[in-house]
């Protein structure tokens, strides 16, 4: 589970958005108050409030987010357990409080507005408090039984570490099987293994890179391994070829179509390389000596 938590100052237009009944929104929990409606809420926030004209920000509004699972199993009246344990925990109890559940998205979640000033008129101290509603979050997940930030956090790296290797595995299979001549060809049998390359450009026309798409996952072509880097996929493709074509490649590399020019460094590179074999065959077959 997740919790943000902020204070605001524009307390009506926000009971507004939380008892939206086109999102479905259902109290769950009501503290110290009265009104049966968004103005009445309101209106009973205001009278507490005026007794501390110094605070502007004089409402604290927080999104409570179980894990997608989580939301669909828990009822109204589980979240309302879950929005009480988390007051208790952010030392809000004796305040004015109203959260709503909302379940017109994928992800059910749970808006809390608590007066910032308590009946003796002083001001709640917002100091980190969103850090503190992460950590009220997370133990009251603990405490329910829930999933926690850090689980959820865990099972993403697990799920990219496996999808890298992943691809790593397919980019090796190509190389050794397909043996692509150019970048052009590289991507359409990545993509026929349903990774899609997607070339990073630059404003300057350069390009600097790749991003590699698999199953919902994202990375830049160097965070699969360091061997896939933009650089590094160009000079396997100058391999084989001839010296002023290879030179001619340092300062342009057909995309899709398009001619991206190479970043600097990786032009620099591959002249060196053309210039190092040509020196290498000049030796070899004793010219000049």
């Amino acid at each position: 589970m997740i919790g943000k938590g902020q204070a605001i100052a524009h307390t009506g237009a926000c009971m507004d958005y939380g008892w939206n009944q086109e999102k479905g929104a259902e109290v769950v929990l009501s503290q110290n108050l009265a009104g049966e409606n968004p103005k009445e809420i309101t209106e009973e926030f205001r009278l507490v409030q005026v007794e501390n004209t110094r605070c502007h920000k004089n409402t604290l509004s927080f999104v409570l987010s179980p894990t997608r699972e989580d939301g669909k199993r828990l009822s109204n009246e589980k979240l309302g357990e879950l929005t009480k344990s988390f007051i208790d925990k952010m030392q809000l109890q004796e305040r004015q409080a109203i959260a709503f559940v909302h379940r017109d998205k994928a992800h059910t979640h749970v808006h809390l507005y608590v007066n910032r000033i308590g009946f003796d008129g002083r001001a709640y101290n917002d100091s980190f408090i969103g850090k503190r509603s992460q950590l009220a979050a997370e133990n009251v997940a603990k405490q329910m039984g829930l999933t926690t930030v850090r689980e959820v956090q865990q099972q993403k790296e697990i799920e990219s570490v496996s999808t890298r290797l992943k691809i790593k595995k397919i980019h090796q299979e190509v190389m050794e099987k397909e043996r692509p001549k150019t970048l052009e060809a590289y991507m359409k049998n990545m993509k026929a293994r349903n990774v899609e390359v997607v070339p990073t450009i630059n404003k300057g026309g350069k390009l600097q890179g790749f991003r590699l798409k698999h199953q919902g996952h994202n990375f830049k072509a160097s965070e699969v391994h360091r061997s896939m880097s933009g650089g590094n996929l160009a000079k396997q493709f100058s391999h084989g070829m001839e010296l002023n074509k290879q030179l001619r490649s340092a300062k342009s590399v057909p995309l899709a179509g398009k001619v991206a020019d190479l970043a600097s460094n990786a032009a620099i590179s591959l002249a060196k390389k053309a210039l190092k074999q040509a020196v290498k065959r000049t030796i070899d077959k004793g010219i000049g000596y």
